[in-house]
């Protein structure tokens, strides 16, 4: 069974999901931070939905890592995943209440492109609502450039998600992060 890597940043951790990180993504999902992120509807939804991005790295070689503080303190998710519904492999994050303004995001994000470009990936996307001018300024701070004319997820139009495209020469050669 493969697992997510273990990457470590200047003040962070990716590690592997556990059990109880479920917890706080409950938690995370019941406030209005989660308003631009599709919200299971009930804790069966959750579980799936967390047991899929976990089982992803199994399955697919990539998924969701728990970002926590050196100190161990969860403080939220970045993920490269694909599921069924999506046209392409996605990098997206999420931070839990009083961990924004850190700048953890970004350095989390960036130490997940840089496991992403030394996999091989040759671009990732970011599916972003509209109207998430946070995850907007996040991916623009990556690198990241607005795709019009990339796939959309199953079910999605333009309304619902703009597509921002991460690539190796925006976001950095992975000779750059080594």
């Amino acid at each position: 069974m493969r697992t997510a890597p273990v990457l470590s940043t200047a003040r962070l951790r990716l590690r592997p999901h556990v059990l109880d990180d479920m917890a706080a993504l409950e938690a995370f999902y019941a406030t209005d931070r989660a308003a631009f992120i599709g919200r299971p509807k009930t804790r069966t939804q959750l579980w799936y939905g967390f047991a899929s991005e976990v089982g992803s790295w199994d399955l697919m070689g990539h998924g969701a890592w728990a970002i926590t503080t050196q100190d161990g303190a969860l403080v939220g998710q970045v993920a490269i995943t694909q599921p069924p519904h999506f046209p392409e492999r996605e990098i997206g994050w999420l931070l839990f209440e009083g961990h924004d303004g850190k700048g953890y995001a970004t350095e989390a994000a960036l130490a997940a492109l840089r496991w992403g470009w030394q996999a091989g990936f040759a671009t990732l996307v970011s599916y972003i609502t509209p109207e998430n001018a946070r995850s907007v300024a996040l991916a623009r701070r990556l690198g990241a450039v607005h795709d019009p004319d990339a796939a959309l997820p199953e079910g999605d139009g333009p309304e619902d998600t703009v597509v921002w495209r991460h690539a190796p020469d925006t976001d950095g050669s992975p000779e750059a992060y080594a």
